[in-house]
């Protein structure tokens, strides 16, 4: 299958499994048209031999064959109606090749087993006679759950082995984000990480500390928002017995306890102005007095720090030292915001569907997205970034399982989603994917912006680019070609 999902949409490798020779090359035709790659066999037998030796995305399998009477599959056999046969190759293809997806073909009179077919894992069903726009859809969006379960896999592993738990970096930027990870964590200088609220900051700050030389040591997060100034050196620098009422015993502050690893300091730009130059001082002697002490304690911490607040515009403000400034800005990593990197939205939904299904459902299938619901996330603007999106798509889980039929797939639609996405207007992007203002803009550079934005969402679909355009597709090829876009 093809991997590359921002220029055109998932190429599948498609078994059919059918009887009917015409059926057959019905159904195979039209999934030649947007560049599938097609294998017809004809019945279970067969089925079961292409599923052992060729290696498939989407089996798409009648659901009846009487044909394969007598054919079996671990001891299963196919009754003399065949009424299961398509049910043993749904089992066959999850069990010899578990990524795969099964579409099962029914008549209007198998649509009960056909359902029941759900339970054990199948993707989706459709009726004969087929509607054939809708069966090209279908398979559609079964391969580009297939395709966006292998990224996700092969990006977690690699991230994995990286450190980079809980990331998602499909996207340039991200992916330079994290070669500047790799970078910073082989040394001990400190690292200021900004970004806006709900980007990452934390996560970035832990693969920092898993990819560098103290990853056997502690790493320790602490907030330096929202806390008193007398309250904030008590837990940072810690006390002695009797250093004040209520001390009663002595307690290691902060800096002690991560001493030999990583301390994350998020919201350092909300830290008082007067505790400033007590951190000051351990960054520049890496030495600590508790309150009430009289001696040095030496501490040996890496410095992370984060904020989404502008530090210059702070230092400029009297709000923040400048000399603090420039000790905790040796090296910097800023997370772009996620309307910068729509390119990760997909994967991160299909990463949040997972993990949240996961805790609802018991064994069975996960839901998927509806191209139309995907395409309504990945427009929308974030102000809250990964946070924003990960909450938005569990609302969706909660919300497509407590509304589902049974034995009918979970297929989270625009319905499911936030009202205050649902009902956005799509993002009105410019070039930079920032925003901008219409004024002056002639129609042709509307129409140009358009139909480039419009394909960008649909990942290079044109197909179905023209629907959401609401033009044809020989128009759009001419238009495409009138403006230069590729």
């Amino acid at each position: 299958m093809s991997t590359d999902t921002t220029k055109s949409e998932a190429r599948a490798q498609v078994l059919i499994v059918e009887d009917e020779e015409s059926h057959a090359d019905v159904m195979s035709d039209a999934l030649r048209k947007p560049g599938h790659v097609c294998t017809i066999v004809n019945g279970v037998e067969a089925a079961i031999e292409e599923l052992k030796g060729g290696v498939f995305d989407v089996v798409v399998t009648d659901l009846r064959m009487p044909t394969s009477a007598g054919a079996e599959f671990e001891g299963e056999k196919v009754v003399p109606d065949g009424a299961n046969a398509g049910l043993i190759v749904l089992r066959a293809a999850a069990k010899l090749q578990p990524t795969i997806e099964t579409i099962m073909v029914t008549a209007h009179g198998d649509v009960p087993t056909a359902r029941s077919a759900f339970k054990e894992g199948a993707y989706d069903f459709i009726e004969k006679p087929l509607d054939l726009e809708v069966f090209r859809n279908l398979v559609g969006r079964a391969a580009q759950t297939v395709l966006l379960r292998h990224q996700n896999s092969e990006l977690k592993d690699e991230l994995e082995l990286a450190g980079f738990e809980g990331l998602i970096a499909v996207s340039e930027p991200m992916r330079k984000v994290l070669q500047m990870v790799r970078t910073v964590a082989a040394s001990d200088i400190p690292v200021l990480i900004t970004g806006e609220s709900g980007t990452g900051k934390e996560l970035i700050a832990r693969a920092v500390h898993r990819n560098s030389k103290r990853s056997a040591g502690r790493y320790v997060t602490f907030n330096c928002a929202g806390q008193s100034e007398s309250l904030l050196e008590d837990q940072l620098f810690g006390h002695v017995k009797g250093a004040y009422t209520g001390a009663e015993k002595e307690r290691e502050g902060v800096f002690e306890y991560a001493s030999g690893g990583t301390l994350f300091l998020d919201e350092i730009g909300d830290m008082p102005v007067a505790m400033q130059p007590k951190l000051l001082r351990v960054l520049e002697s890496g030495e600590v007095i508790r309150l009430g002490a009289n001696e040095a304690k030496h501490v040996d911490v890496r410095f992370v720090s984060a904020t989404n607040r502008d530090l210059n515009e702070l230092v400029k403000t009297g709000d923040f030292r400048e000399d603090l400034f420039f000790r905790v800005n040796a090296a910097k990593i800023h997370l772009p915001p996620l309307r910068e990197r729509r390119e990760d939205i997909p994967p991160l939904v299909v990463h949040g569907v997972k993990k949240f299904a996961d805790d609802l459902l018991q064994g069975e299938p996960e839901p998927t997205v509806s191209d139309a619901a995907m395409l309504r996330l990945t427009s929308y603007a974030w102000p809250g970034n990964v946070r924003q999106l990960l909450n938005a798509v569990q609302n969706m889980v909660v919300t497509g399982i407590g509304s589902r039929e049974e034995g009918q797939p979970i297929v989270l639609g625009v319905d499911h989603l936030p009202p205050e996405i649902r009902e956005a207007e799509t993002a009105d992007l410019d070039d930079s994917g920032t925003g901008g203002s219409l004024a002056g803009t002639s129609l042709d550079q509307l129409e140009k912006r358009a139909i480039r934005e419009t394909l960008r969402l649909t990942a290079g679909n044109r197909e179905q680019a023209a629907k959401l355009l609401g033009i044809g597709e020989r128009t759009l090829y001419r238009k495409l070609k009138e403006y230069g876009l590729r």
